[in-house]
């Protein structure tokens, strides 16, 4: 049996549940939705579990409107949603006439734009949470983490079974497995038609691509596809929450600023997998360390803020900054740097002035405490900076 890690968004999905009748989770398949779903529900009196993927639980629900009703005093958790999206509809009518919170937990694998019927549907009766993989905080209850204690999340990823599998070697054959499931059965069990053999060659090349600005019309020259195509495939995978579009923050400057997203697999350890680097050395090694260092920075920033908008920074005359959090006036500025011994570019102080950011944060895989290395410029490891920096205090 696994070990059960408390994840961040508990106290907050035990909220919504207490204020509002639906209350919808999505993540990734294999998260941990259902696990936590589980520890949630086993400690209310009255709930019921239905998983969608299963035959017999799909059978209990051929009278949808008569299950709903026989278990009206219940927390109902609804999983892998997207499998059954016709039941929308009932959700509503049960949900106005039992005028109560907590009647319905569910759990999806595709974002709220891939999962239109629920926006719709059920518009101001249903709130979102996003679960992720398993991030820096919840895995480290401490700043003070080195590099060599958290060097395995990096390389294993946060999908749990990747993650606390014994070793390296373990864990890389779940994400290959992983790989071939979710293009060969669960895209099409989604409902999306994206030929397996298409989508694990535009993943490849996303991955070999990552962290660069996309340009899909290069990608559909090298699988003779149209860029449309590519499009609606990096759609998929990103409403599958799979893959991240990073959209450059267009503040109203009178510069020559670069629109085009970047790409970043979301998960590290899917990304090696995709490269086939299994260790530290491999990845050492290979020139995708420093975007894999910069993703795996990104994504545990972005899982830990709420109400900040976000984006890279970049112009034609090369001022750049990795990651930009903007709340009002107030902005942070984010470069990512795979050294223990960084020092920002030009383009990082071009784009401190560009932006009137006063100082910036470099974060970087250091043992040693937070220092300045100049009047400009912090020098962080991550745990450090999710604990200190403004957006987490």
């Amino acid at each position: 049996m696994m070990k059960y890690i408390d994840r961040d968004v508990t106290r907050t999905l035990e909220k919504y549940l207490k204020n509002y009748p639906a209350v919808a989770l999505l993540g990734p398949r294999q998260c941990g939705k259902s696990t936590l779903a589980k520890h949630i529900t086993s400690r209310i009196d009255r709930s019921v579990y239905i998983d969608l993927e299963r035959i017999t639980d799909r059978n209990k629900l051929s009278d949808p409107e008569l299950f709903f009703q026989l278990n009206s005093d219940k927390l109902i958790c609804l999983d892998e949603i997207q499998k059954l999206p016709e039941i929308f509809s009932t959700l509503r009518s049960i949900i106005d006439e039992n005028n109560r919170n907590g009647q319905f937990l569910i759990l999806g694998s595709a974002s709220r734009d891939l999962i239109r019927q629920s926006s719709e549907t059920l518009a101001g009766r249903i709130v979102y949470l996003n679960l992720t993989p398993f991030s820096f905080h919840e895995l480290f209850q401490t700043s003070h983490v080195g590099f060599t204690e958290f060097a395995p999340f990096l390389i294993k990823g946060g999908f749990p079974r990747s993650y606390l599998a014994k070793d390296l070697d373990l864990s890389f054959v779940w994400r290959t497995s992983f790989i071939e499931t979710f293009l060969q059965r669960d895209l099409q069990q989604m409902g999306f038609s994206m030929p397996p053999e298409s989508a694990f060659r535009l993943w490849k090349m996303c991955a070999h691509s990552q962290g660069q600005l996309l340009n899909a019309s290069k990608l559909g020259d090298s699988m003779g596809l149209n860029h449309q195509t590519i499009r609606k495939y990096l759609d998929i995978f990103q409403g599958t929450f799979m893959l991240r579009l990073l959209t450059p923050l267009l503040p109203n400057l009178k510069k020559r600023l670069v629109k085009s997203p970047k790409v970043y697999i979301r998960d590290t350890g899917i990304l090696l997998a995709l490269l086939n680097l299994k260790t530290m050395d491999d990845l050492l090694g290979h020139p995708v360390f420093g975007h894999a260092w910069e993703t795996f920075v990104i994504e545990n920033v972005l899982q830990n803020i709420t109400d900040w908008e976000f984006g890279f920074y970049r112009t034609s005359h090369g001022a750049e900054l990795d990651l930009v959090l903007q709340k009002g006036d107030q902005r942070i500025a984010i470069e990512c740097k795979a050294s223990q011994a960084p020092k920002p570019s030009k383009g990082f102080y071009y784009a401190l002035s560009d932006l009137g950011i006063e100082k910036g944060y470099v974060v970087s895989p250091i043992n040693s405490p937070a220092y300045p290395l100049n009047s400009q410029t912090m020098v962080t490891s991550l745990g450090e900076f999710l604990e200190s920096s403004p957006p987490f205090q």
